[in-house]
């Protein structure tokens, strides 16, 4: 059974309610139970913070057990290095995902200090940018 690893940066724990034409109706947790009942093969934790240090703790604290890291650092993506270092300090691949098309919004989200060091990056397609993420590694 594959051990994964969802962590969400800041504002993501407002799914469902924080703009619904970008982000949907559903919140995360809604999103998450079925996301575990289609994938009832792997095991799927989930991590949220809006701190930038918390992320990079949970990068470090999974990064060497875990077989995948599904990371959606937010706003976070276009600015911390620290996430970026993180990423590419441990050993666990890394899968970026974004619930919109960062490069159809404002100039500074088409940059990521986190994607040169991912296995991939998969954005645009909405929640499903996770299930994208988590068959990844299924395939792998």
């Amino acid at each position: 059974m594959k051990k994964l690893i969802i962590i969400n940066g800041p504002n993501l724990n407002l799914l469902g309610t924080r703009e619904p034409a970008i982000y949907g109706n559903l919140s995360f947790s809604e999103f998450l139970a079925r996301l575990r009942e289609k994938f009832s093969d792997c095991e799927i934790d989930y991590f949220q913070s809006n701190i930038e240090g918390e992320i990079i703790d949970k990068l470090q604290e999974t990064g060497f057990s875990f077989d995948g890291i599904i990371l959606n650092a937010g706003a976070y993506t276009h600015t911390s290095v620290g996430i970026g270092d993180a990423v590419k300090a441990i050993e666990t691949p890394v899968v970026e995902v974004h619930i919109s098309n960062t490069f159809g919004r404002e100039e500074f989200r088409h940059y990521s200090y986190i994607s040169a060091n991912a296995k991939g990056v998969i954005l645009g397609f909405g929640l499903q940018s996770y299930e994208l993420a988590i068959q990844s590694f299924l395939t792998t």
